[in-house]
């Protein structure tokens, strides 16, 4: 039988772990010691207790917060890094992916989002066609907020 506390358990090892490097100095890891790789160590710990205890509903997103420490960590100390909003929408693509694995559910999502994401990430300019892209992400950069907002109210007033 697996322990309640496990997932806790998990994440302050990590946590330990990150903090006793930090206070050993080791010159190879100094890159490692920031808020990004907490984010990383949070994101591996949901991912560990979701295939360990099979409760896979901490894997969404587990890797959304481990994608999300690995591009802080990338824009921080790597000058190839790519610096565009969509790496995010790659991001939740994969984990839409990765959940699909385990439960059979988010295929079609996953590939939409990685699909507009490789899209929008290595095309300079879309094609004329596509100019109608360009409008909508200038609408969803200026009210994204309130779309956050509408999408909590709903999970509030949604029945379950």
């Amino acid at each position: 039988m697996k322990k309640k506390n496990s997932l806790a358990a998990y994440i302050l090892i990590g946590i330990g772990i990150f903090f006793l490097l930090r206070q050993l100095r080791i010159p190879i890891l100094t890159d490692f010691y920031s808020l990004p790789t907490l984010l990383i160590i949070i994101g591996l710990s949901l991912i560990i207790y979701s295939y360990n205890s099979k409760k896979y509903q901490n894997l969404f997103i587990g890797t959304i917060i481990l994608g999300i420490g690995i591009h802080i960590h990338g824009l921080n100390h790597y000058r190839f890094w790519i610096d565009h909003w969509a790496i995010y929408l790659l991001i939740i693509g994969i984990a839409f992916l990765i959940r699909y694995l385990q439960t059979k559910d988010g295929l079609f999502a996953g590939i939409v989002l990685i699909g507009l994401s490789i899209l929008l990430i290595f095309s300079i300019e879309l094609p004329e066609w596509l100019a109608w892209v360009y409008v909508v992400i200038d609408y969803i950069e200026d009210y994204w907020p309130i779309a956050i907002i509408i999408i909590g109210i709903y999970l509030l007033k949604k029945k379950k």
